[in-house]
């Protein structure tokens, strides 16, 4: 088989990646796609940044087995921890995408002398890779960061469009610091699924930035560019693996796809 036709890999703790699967089903249909969601160990906002590479080297090299010709880490603390491990553990010949630097260029290209606020999980937000990243590259940014721990786990259990999702968005999003913002970021992949709540706390004055979406942008632009885009002219087909098969994340995967995505529990760690 051609280098070309081999497949993409995603992955995450959960499901939150999913989000950035879809996204980038829907940008590149023709591609197949493994993903991997390591929800034995989800979520990773909690845990040490050796832990975080160290899933991150197991999950590339995984995915590495399946002949991935890429490999997308569609988690924002995976991505500020163990994406220097997933590159080495890759190697020169693999493309490493991860979900951070997408979004940091979206908003030096749109924004100057703006106000950014960045949501993300405890991992990510401590980390301070957006903030470091994005008034590196602009200093007239001014980037204010919170942590915002409860809605990752609201999410995975399926809290969200409802009223006690909106209730904890408000709580966080009523901050002093996040007043009058230009735009705010939505720093993990879980957030796609609550960003309609949130367009509609800040009623139209905010622009939210879904990472998901510009991921998938540039997953289609990396492939282009290197002439690597699956030469066939179906459907790709969606792989999911799982460290842990649950309900949530069995239920979630219908929600996405609007089918049943073929799931296998496999043990990696062993």
């Amino acid at each position: 088989m051609d280098f070309q036709n081999n497949a993409i890999g995603v992955f995450d703790s959960g499901i939150g990646g999913l989000t950035v699967l879809k996204a980038i089903h829907e940008s590149l249909p023709h591609e197949n796609l493994i993903y991997f969601g390591d929800t034995a160990h989800m979520p990773y906002g909690d845990k040490s940044a050796d832990l975080i590479a160290h899933y991150a080297e197991g999950i590339t090299k995984f995915l590495l087995e399946k002949n991935c010709k890429m490999i997308v880490i569609a988690c924002n603390t995976a991505s500020a921890y163990g994406y220097k491990k997933t590159m080495e553990t890759a190697g020169n010949d693999i493309i490493v995408v991860n979900v951070v630097d997408p979004s940091v260029d979206l908003i030096v290209n749109d924004y100057a002398a703006a106000k950014i606020g960045v949501i993300g999980t405890k991992g990510t937000i401590n980390s301070g890779i957006y903030k470091r990243k994005l008034t590196k590259a602009n200093k007239t940014l001014e980037v204010v960061s919170q942590a915002t721990p409860l809605l990752a786990p609201m999410i995975e259990e399926g809290y969200f469009n409802n009223k006690i999702s909106r209730t904890i968005i408000n709580a966080y999003l009523s901050k002093k610091s996040f007043k009058e913002i230009d735009a705010i970021l939505l720093a993990c992949t879980h957030y796609p699924l609550i960003k309609k709540e949130i367009e509609e706390f800040y009623k139209g004055h905010t622009r939210v930035i879904d990472s998901a979406e510009t991921v998938a942008q540039t997953v289609w632009r990396v492939l282009t560019r290197k002439d690597l885009h699956a030469r066939r002219k179906g459907v790709g087909t969606i792989k999911a693996y799982v460290s842990d098969l649950t309900p949530a994340f069995e239920k979630s995967t219908e929600i996405f796809f609007n089918q049943k995505i073929s799931l296998e529990k496999i043990n990696i760690w062993t």
